[in-house]
Formats: structure tokens, C-alpha cells, sequence
């Protein structure tokens, strides 16, 4: 217990300084020392691995890699596909980008395996699985975009930034989506549109307040940006107030990266300006903070500055000391990136190559089914013609017989259609029986309330005559009260009684076969209710407990309530059936029980509705969606319930399945296309 109140004061914490930040940082630590688990260890290395990606790159990648290594331990693939995506950035900024490509694309694989949806831990107070999961592959996509930007390739950049900010909305990830906006605005002013930028940049602004003074680490990165769109538009005084506040930011957030692209920026500003003086001040700066941080690329940057300002002042030998610094750096760095890049050019082609041949392979494999199909039929329909022309020829003589039964088989097919039709409308019939049994008792209530206080106010209007015909005026205007209340209780209670008969009448309307958005939550209540109602109608002494749960963010999808509605009601209906069946034997100890489900995964909706009856047998399990079969005595079903919301189901591109266990109950699941 104190570990986890000193973790979450941790967590809490406001700080406005930078040794504000170096303690919460010390606190870390200190949780890390005294971790009561693997979990908690894992979710600090975790945290540390994103905090020192602009302060120190190879601790970066160390932490991170110390906490995959519990997260394979623990089998917590979806916080280690999070520390893949953190370890992207060190590499990107090392110029290792393949490498980067590759922790990237192992952090997508680990999303996509329905095997890991659920294998996560050491999540915040309120965030579910499904969430977490979201944020992870925002995270992913972020990073890529990221890489993309690093070798130049702005127009994928956009789109891996724009494919991103679903997932990292719906996660609500506010510390992804400030450092989205200010990537995307970047890119259009790298594509020559520094108006969008702007308001790219501007618009991440809006999103740091809501954080913690930790995750505020890169929004001085986004004033830098601001300064470099201002600077182009030739409004200088506004760049250099941009420039200054991102080094005081940067600096206050202790991160030397942005502390000294800021310090490059300002100049590069007072370059063009002719300020030489201000120029060496700031490459001095960007030195010291590059030097800090190990970003060696941006180190031979402020090494050129400084030795150009010593060659001004026509001091050549330290000028020729820095400007030989600044060589020997970039000859080094310049071949490793090219090499890098090349071989994240190479693997990126060999990513699509590989994509591609599996496509071709696919669609090879479509074909030759397709001609093993083709040639087994051919064969069939050969096989089939031969012995017909066979049969032909032996049974000439029986044709006129033939042609006889010929006749009487289509004319009871024709019988067997009519009979069809009828038991399909009486089947009809029996569901909207049930709706209007559910009607009548969701409506008893109201109007009982109706004529109970409607005849409250015929006496009370004696009493009111009584009195002010002895002139008792007083009590007279308080029996006018209590009539003036009830009325207003009859009101109500009439239109309570005809909102439920006009939402009942929408839902039992004929169908008109169109889709309409529909909320699959209130559907699926309201019918639970109406077949509770109808049930009760039926059998007073019917009683069970209904359990729901109901997945909110699923919102409105496209069906036919009615249709689907008659699902339901039938599914319902079994349900209840089934329990009250086991609760006439009288087990000991036995408590009927319905429970309804809704939940949205991977584009799919699926509905579930389970019992604790009496199950079904496995010897009949794969006949109850057949026609005219049921389980139930003689009279007391057609057999065509669940046939029909079978085609119903199947119709709106769905699915319906069912798994029983013999003696315990059962569950019927309906999959819908959200």
C-alpha cells in the first residue's frame, strides 16, 4: 500500500520547474526500487523509456528494452508493442532507420494478432483493454509517420499522421495528439503552405494545458516551428519571440534536443540578420545542449556556425578547429545515414515486394481453385448429361408416365410453398402476439394510474360542491389543489401510456425492407422487455433475473429494427421458455437467469443471449435452424422461429451461432457487420 499511494502521488504530482521534473524522475526510481512486482518494474521502465528519448537516446532504448523483457516474461504483448513504438523515435534520431522501420512493423504485428487483444497490464485508472489497445496502435502509427518525415517523404508523413488520429482520439490520447498536430504542420511547410501550418501548429497548443508538467516535454519543439513559419513569412520580430520562448520552455522541460534546435533556429535567424555576435551565442548554446544529449548530426551543425563566426572575426585557427570538428563529424555521419537510409530504402522495398508477392500468390490460388471448381463441375454436369441422354433412350416409352409425376411433384411443391407461406405468417402472427402482450402490461401501469386518479377527482369534486355550498372557501381552494395536482398526474400518466404505445407501434410496423440507423442498445432492451411482459402475460407465476450489458460506444448501425427486432423477440422467447421449463422440474437450488450482451470488436457487433435452462442436446444441435423443426411439445411451436432469423441474420450479412452445454444452458450469439 505504500508503494502504490507513493506511485500514485507520483502520478498526481504538479511541477513547474526543472528540478520539479528531476524529482519526479528520482521518484521513479524510487518506485522502481521498491516495485512490490514485475507489473509495476514494467510500467516504469516503460515510462522512463519515453521520457529519455530527447535526453539521453541510448537510455532511451536501455529502458525500453529492460521492460520488453518483462513484458515477454509476462506475456503483456500489447504494453511491449507500446515500448516498440518508444524505441522507434531513438533510432529515427540516430539515423538507424531501419532498424526503427523494423521495431515499428514488429509493434503492428503484435496488434494484429487476435491471440494478444487482451494481454496487457499496468493500465490507468479507468482505461479498459480495448482502449489501450487503440492508443498503442496510434502510437504506431505516430511513429511511422515520424520516420517517414525523417528521410523526407512528406506526403506518406500526412498520411500516417492523418491514418493516426482516429485511433489516438478514440484512446484519448491527449499527450499523441499534441505531438501530431505540430508533425503535420511541419509537413506543409516543408510542402511550401505555411498558412495550414500555422494552424497546425497553433492547433497542438491547444492540447498542453491539459497535461502534466512530465508530458509537456516537446511543446517547445512546437514554438521553434511557429518561429520557422513566421521567419518565412518574413515577420521577424514574431519568429525570434517564437524562437525564445521554445528555449525557455525546453530548457524549463530539461530537454536538450529541442533546447538546442530552438538555439540553431535563433541563429540561423540572427545570420540573416548579420548579428554575429547573437549568432555564436546561440551555436554555443545548441553546442552545449546537443553535446549533452549525444545527437551528434546537430553537434557538426553548431560546430560550422561557430567556426563561420571565428572566421569573421579572422581568427582561422579556431575557425579551422571547429570547421575540422565539423568535417571529420559529418564525413562519419554522412556515410553511416546514407547507409542507413539505403537500407531503409531497401527493406521498405522489400516490405512491398513481399506484400505484393503474397497479393499474387493469393489471387494464383483463387485461380487455380477457380479451374479445379470449373472442371468438376464440367465433369458433374457431363457425368449427368450422359446419363440422362442414357436414361432417355431406355425409357422412352415411360415419358407420358413420367410427365404425369412430373406434374403431381410440381403440384405438391406448389402446396408445400402455400403451407410454407401460411406457417411463416403464422409465425408472424405469434411474435406480434407477444409484442401486443408486452404492450398491454408496459401500458396497465400508466392507465391504472389514469383511472385510479380520475376517480379520486369525482369524490374529491363532491367534497368540493359540499363545501362551497356551506361556504367554506378555505378547504374548498384546497380540494381545488388536489384536484389541480391529480390532473396534472392524469396528464402525465396519458402521455406516458401513449409514448409507449407509439414506440410500440414503430417497432411492430411492417417492415419496408429498408436499412435505417438504428441505436442496437434500445432495440435490444425494449423487445427484452416487451417478450419479459409477454412471457408474464402468459404464465403469472413466471419470474427470473434478467442480467444486461450493454456496450455504449457501439452508437446507431444500419438494420432493419424490425426485422432484427423479431430476432430478438424470438431469441428472447426461447429463453425465457427454457428457463421456466427448468424451473417447473423443481431442481434444487435453481434460479432461472437471462442474460443479454452487446459488444462492438473489429467492425462487428455481435448480440448475445444466454439462459441457465436446460440446454440443448448435442444429437440435434445442428438441426435447429432448419425449417419447421422444434424442440418443444406438439402445438406449441411451428419450427420456424429461429429458420427465420436465420435468413433474417444472414440477409443483413451477419452470422447467428449457437453453444450449449447439455443440463446447464445455452447462448445464442448474432453477428452483425457495424
Amino acid at each position: 500500500m505504500k508503494i502504490f499511494s507513493t506511485f500514485l502521488l507520483l502520478l498526481l504530482l504538479p511541477a513547474f520547474t526543472k528540478a520539479q521534473t528531476r524529482r519526479q524522475i528520482d521518484s521513479l526510481f524510487l518506485v522502481l526500487r521498491d516495485a512490490p512486482n514485475d507489473t509495476v518494474s514494467m510500467g516504469v521502465y516503460s515510462r522512463l523509456g519515453g521520457y529519455y528519448d530527447d535526453i539521453s537516446v541510448d537510455s532511451g532504448l536501455f529502458y525500453c528494452n529492460k521492460g520488453i523483457a518483462i513484458a515477454d516474461k509476462l506475456d503483456l504483448q500489447l504494453n511491449k508493442a507500446e515500448m516498440l513504438a518508444f524505441m522507434a523515435w531513438p533510432y529515427m534520431k540516430t539515423g538507424n532507420y531501419p532498424e526503427a522501420l523494423k521495431v515499428i512493423n514488429q509493434g503492428f504485428k503484435i496488434t494484429e494478432d487476435p491471440s494478444n487483444q487482451k494481454k496487457a497490464g499496468f493500465l490507468k485508472k479507468g482505461q479498459t483493454v480495448q482502449l489501450y489497445r487503440l492508443g498503442v496502435i496510434g502510437l504506431l502509427h505516430t511513429a511511422l509517420e515520424s520516420l517517414y518525415g525523417y528521410v523526407g517523404d512528406y506526403e506518406k508523413q500526412l498520411a500516417a499522421a492523418r491514418e493516426s488520429i482516429p485511433y489516438v482520439e478514440a484512446a484519448g490520447d491527449i499527450f499523441n495528439l499534441a505531438g501530431l498536430y505540430p508533425d503535420i504542420g511541419d509537413c506543409y511547410l516543408k510542402l511550401n503552405m505555411p498558412d495550414t501550418a500555422l494552424y497546425y501548429q497553433k492547433k497542438s497548443l491547444d492540447y498542453y494545458p491539459m497535461l502534466n508538467f512530465e508530458e509537456r516535454k516537446f511543446e517547445g519543439s512546437t514554438y521553434t516551428s511557429i518561429g520557422m513559419i513566421y521567419e518565412k513569412m518574413g515577420k521577424i520580430d514574431l519568429a525570434r519571440e517564437n524562437y525564445v520562448k521554445a528555449i525557455e520552455i525546453s530548457m524549463l522541460h530539461d530537454n536538450p534536443r529541442h533546447t538546442g534546435m530552438a538555439c540553431l533556429q535563433l541563429a540561423y535567424l540572427y545570420d540573416s540578420l548579420n548579428n554575429k555576435d547573437s549568432v555564436f551565442k546561440y551555436a554555443n548554446k545548441a553546442l552545449q545542449a546537443f553535446s549533452s544529449g549525444g545527437y551528434k548530426k546537430e553537434v557538426a551543425i553548431a560546430y560550422r556556425l561557430i567556426s563561420d563566426y571565428y572566421l569573421e572575426k579572422e581568427n582561422n585557427d579556431s575557425s579551422f578547429a571547429y570547421l575540422r570538428r565539423a568535417t571529420v563529424l559529418d564525413d562519419s555521419l554522412g556515410k553511416i545515414e546514407k547507409a542507413k537510409l539505403q537500407e531503409f530504402r531497401v527493406a521498405a522495398f522489400n516490405q512491398q515486394l513481399l506484400l505484393q508477392q503474397q497479393e499474387q500468390e493469393r489471387i494464383e490460388k483463387e485461380a487455380q481453385l477457380k479451374t479445379v471448381a470449373i472442371a468438376a463441375l464440367i465433369l458433374v454436369f457431363g457425368t449427368i448429361g450422359f446419363l440422362l441422354y442414357r436414361n432417355n433412350r431406355q425409357k422412352q416409352k415411360a415419358n407420358q408416365l413420367l410427365q404425369e409425376k412430373n406434374n403431381q411433384i410440381a403440384k405438391a411443391f406448389a402446396d408445400l410453398q402455400a403451407t410454407q407461406k401460411q406457417l411463416v405468417q403464422s409465425e408472424k402472427m405469434a411474435s406480434l402476439g407477444e409484442l401486443t402482450a408486452g404492450i398491454a402490461h408496459e401500458i396497465q401501469n400508466p392507465l391504472n394510474f389514469v383511472n385510479n386518479f380520475s376517480d379520486v377527482n369525482k369524490e374529491l369534486i363532491d367534497e368540493l360542491k359540499e363545501e362551497l355550498a356551506t361556504g367554506n372557501l378555505q378547504l374548498a381552494t384546497e380540494i381545488a389543489d388536489d384536484i389541480q395536482q391529480n390532473e396534472a398526474k392524469i396528464n402525465h400518466h396519458g402521455k406516458r401510456a401513449d409514448a409507449i404505445v407509439k414506440g410500440m407501434l414503430q417497432h411492430s410496423r411492417t417492415s419496408t425492407g429498408e436499412k435505417e440507423a438504428t441505436d442496437i442498445n434500445k432495440l435490444a432492451d425494449e423487445y427484452l422487455r416487451l417478450a419479459y411482459q409477454g412471457m408474464r402475460a402468459k404464465d403469472k407465476d413466471f419470474n427470473t433475473d434478467i442480467k444486461t450489458e450493454f456496450d455504449e460506444p457501439i452508437g446507431n448501425i444500419n438494420v432493419i429494427p424490425q426485422d432484427i427486432g423479431r430476432v430478438l423477440l424470438n431469441l428472447y422467447n426461447n429463453a425465457f421458455y427454457a428457463v421456466n421449463e427448468k424451473a417447473k422440474q423443481q431442481a434444487a437450488g435453481y434460479k432461472p437467469e437471462v442474460g443479454v450482451t452487446t459488444k462492438k470488436t473489429d467492425g462487428r457487433i455481435e448480440i448475445s443471449v444466454t439462459d441457465n435452462g436446460n440446454g440443448i442436446p448435442q444429437n440435434i444441435v445442428d438441426k435447429i435452424f432448419q425449417p419447421f423443426f422444434t424442440t418443444k411439445p406438439t402445438g406449441s411451436g411451428t419450427g420456424l422461429g429461429l429458420s427465420l432469423s436465420y435468413d433474417i441474420v444472414k440477409a443483413h450479412g451477419g452470422e447467428i451461432k449457437v453453444e450449449t452445454k447439455e443440463g446447464e444452458g445455452t447462448k445464442f450469439i448474432v453477428v452483425l457487420p457495424a
